[in-house]
C-alpha cells in the first residue's frame, strides 16, 4: 500500500533500520536516531543501486514521489540518475562553505547538539577563511592557514579536530564526484600535540590521610559531601558537577548519566555528559545512597545535585572540588587533583584481584580500542559485578580509616 502522511508521522523509531514502501523502489528508511530518509532503489545496467532523495520532513511525500517520477525518466533515457546529479552539481558554484553544510546535513547518525557544536566550529574558524572558495581549487596550502592559526593559540586538540572534518569534508566531496582527489590528506603532521601529562593521584597507602582531611574539611558542607561521592563514585569531573536529579534512581540504587544531557541557557557545556558518549550506568553503593539523601537537603529544589552555592540554577564551579582539594592541604599540580580519585579507586581494584577486566574498564567508562571488545563490553555492562565492586569499594573506604590495609588483604 502506497504510504500516508499519517503513517509516516506515526512510525516510530526501532533498534535497527526498518524501511516503508511507497511502491515503485520509493523506500523511507526510519534510523535508530528517529531521522528519516526517503530512498529510491533502482536498477541499471543490470545492477541494483539505491538513489538517497533527502531527509523527511525536508522533503514531504509529495515531494518524493516527483523525484521518483523525474529518475524514472532519467532511467528511461538510458542515464544513471547517480551519474547525472554528479555531472549537474560540478556545473553549480561548489564553495567549501556549501559543501560543508551538505556534508553536516548528511551525518544522520549525529544529535542535532552535536551537529550544531561542529557547524559552529567550521564557522569560527574555517569559514571565513576559505568559505567562499570553489571546492576544486582548493589546496593543502590552503588549508593549513586556518588550522595553523587554531593551534597557535595553544588549542591543539581544537585544531586536530578541524583538520579531521575539514579532511572528512573534503572526502565527502571526491565521493560525490565533485573534486578527484581530498588535499587534506597530506595534512598529517602539522599540529605538534602537547605532550600527555598524567594527572597526580596519591598512591593508595595514603588515602587514609586524604579521608581523614576531607573528614575534617573546614569548608562548604555541599563541597565536603562533593568530594566523598566523588570518592566514592569515581566519576569524571564534568559528569559529576552536570548530575541532574532525574538521573538518579535511588530504588533501583543507579546513577545513570545519559550521552548527552538537556542544554540549558546560561549554563555553559551544561549538554554534556558521559564523556564516551554512551550513556553510562554507575551502581550506588549504601554509602553514597546515605551521602546523596543529605545532599537532597541542600538542594534538592535545583536541577543540579551539587548546584553552586551562589545560584540554585547552575552547577558547581568546574574549579570548586580542586579549589578544595589544594585546602585539604594537596598541590593539584604534583600531588593530588579531582581526577586522581579515579587512579586511586581503579589501582585499588585491580590490585584486589577479585574483579574482572571489563567490569573494571566498564566501570571506569574507558574507551576500549577494540571495536569487537567496546561492543560487547557495552552490551554486557557487568552490572551486577560492577555493583558488588563499588559496594566493596565503599566498604573497603570504611575499613582504612582507622587502620590502613593493603586492597588485597580486605578481599581475602
Amino acid at each position: 500500500m502506497s504510504l500516508t502522511e499519517t503513517k509516516i508521522k506515526s512510525a516510530k523509531s526501532k533498534e535497527k533500520v526498518y524501511r516503508l514502501t511507497d511502491g515503485q523502489g520509493l523506500t523511507l528508511a526510519i534510523f535508530p536516531n528517529g531521522s528519516k530518509s526517503w530512498q529510491l532503489r533502482y536498477r541499471f545496467n543490470n545492477k541494483e543501486n539505491t538513489y538517497s532523495i533527502g531527509l523527511y520532513p525536508l522533503i514531504t511525500l509529495q515531494q518524493a514521489r516527483a523525484k521518483r517520477t523525474e529518475i524514472k525518466e532519467i532511467l528511461a533515457l538510458g542515464r544513471d540518475p547517480k551519474v547525472k546529479e554528479r555531472e549537474d552539481l560540478l556545473h553549480n558554484q561548489q564553495t567549501f562553505a556549501k559543501v560543508a553544510k551538505e556534508w553536516s546535513d548528511n551525518q544522520l547518525t549525529w544529535t542535532e547538539c552535536h551537529r550544531q557544536r561542529v557547524v559552529n566550529s567550521l564557522e569560527q574558524y574555517v569559514i571565513p577563511d576559505i568559505g567562499d572558495m570553489h571546492i576544486e581549487t582548493i589546496t593543502t596550502k590552503v588549508l593549513l592557514a586556518p588550522i595553523k592559526a587554531v593551534a597557535l593559540t595553544g588549542k591543539t586538540e581544537l585544531a586536530s579536530r578541524l583538520q579531521q572534518r575539514i579532511k572528512a569534508i573534503l572526502r565527502y566531496a571526491v565521493q560525490q564526484g565533485l573534486i578527484t582527489y581530498n588535499p587534506a590528506q597530506e595534512l598529517g603532521g602539522v599540529i605538534n600535540k602537547n605532550k600527555v601529562t598524567h594527572r597526580p593521584a596519591l598512591d593508595i597507602k595514603q588515602v587514609p590521610e586524604l579521608l581523614i582531611r576531607i573528614k575534617h574539611y573546614q569548608g562548604n558542607r555541599l563541597t565536603q559531601l562533593a568530594l566523598q561521592f566523588s570518592l566514592l563514585t569515581f566519576v569524571r569531573s564534568s559528569e559529576l558537577r552536570l548530575a541532574r536529579w532525574d538521573e538518579i534512581d535511588f530504588e533501583q540504587k543507579l546513577w545513570t548519566i545519559p550521552a548527552e544531557r538537556e542544554a540549558i541557557k546560561g549554563v555553559k557545556y551544561a549538554h554534556r555528559g558521559s564523556k564516551m558518549k554512551t550513556p553510562q550506568l554507575v551502581p550506588l553503593s549504601s554509602q553514597a545512597l546515605t551521602l546523596l539523601q543529605e545532599i537532597y537537603e541542600y538542594t534538592g529544589k535545583s536541577t543540579f545535585i551539587f548546584s553552586s552555592v551562589k545560584d540554585d540554577n547552575k552547577p558547581m564551579s568546574e574549579n570548586t572540588l580542586n579549589k578544595a582539594i589544594r585546602k585539604l592541604g594537596y598541590d593539584t599540580k604534583t600531588e593530588l587533583c579531582l581526577h586522581g580519585f579515579r587512579a586511586i579507586a581503579c589501582s585499588a581494584l585491580v590490585e584486589s584481584s577479585l574483579w574482572g577486566r571489563d567490569a573494571i574498564e566498564r566501570q571506569m567508562s574507558h574507551q576500549e580500542r577494540n571495536h569487537v571488545r567496546a561492543a560487547y563490553i557495552h552490551k554486557a555492562e557487568h552490572i551486577m559485578e560492577r555493583t558488588k565492586m563499588i559496594q566493596w569499594w565503599a566498604d573497603y573506604l570504611d575499613s582504612i580509616q582507622g587502620h590502613f590495609i593493603m586492597p588485597y588483604e580486605f578481599a581475602a
